[in-house]
């Protein structure tokens, strides 16, 4: 079992869409991601009625990561709704969850998406967001 099998296992488990009450929606959305030493997490989509109250997927996955280990780093990330992403666009993370990865950690821009299950092809973060607005700041910090 390769690595994106395993975690596509993993966010799986997490899938069974329930309404939670009639304002709330969870687990239709599930992500899995490796950390910096090879630790899996993963996460749910956490859907309400005011898109500002929502959580995705990649963040609560994340967010499983900091609390548990402290750590930041991604190595590589999965996340789909029924079926593992099968191209065209399947998979990818917002714009907010991109955001957010950038924000926590620099070198996730080196993190690996998987775009297409079946062929196993993969995007980086940093080609996801090319020209990002916060390089300045990292720069400065350095």
């Amino acid at each position: 079992m390769d690595i994106w099998e395993t975690l596509c296992a993993r966010a799986r488990e997490q899938y069974h869409p329930q309404q939670v009450s009639p304002f709330l929606y969870a687990h239709h959305v599930v992500c899995a991601l490796e950390s910096e030493n090879g630790q899996i997490f993963t996460g749910f989509c956490f859907e309400s009625c005011s898109g500002v109250l929502d959580l995705c997927a990649e963040r609560v996955a994340a967010l499983n990561m900091y609390l548990s280990s402290s750590q930041t780093v991604v190595k590589r990330l999965v996340s789909f709704r029924d079926r593992p992403p099968y191209g065209g666009g399947s998979g990818m993370p917002c714009g907010a969850c991109r955001e957010f990865f950038m924000q926590l950690n620099l070198r996730n821009r080196d993190m690996e998406i998987l775009v297409d299950y079946d062929s196993r092809q993969t995007v980086t973060l940093g080609e996801l967001i090319p020209h990002w607005w916060g390089m300045e700041r990292y720069e400065t910090q350095a």
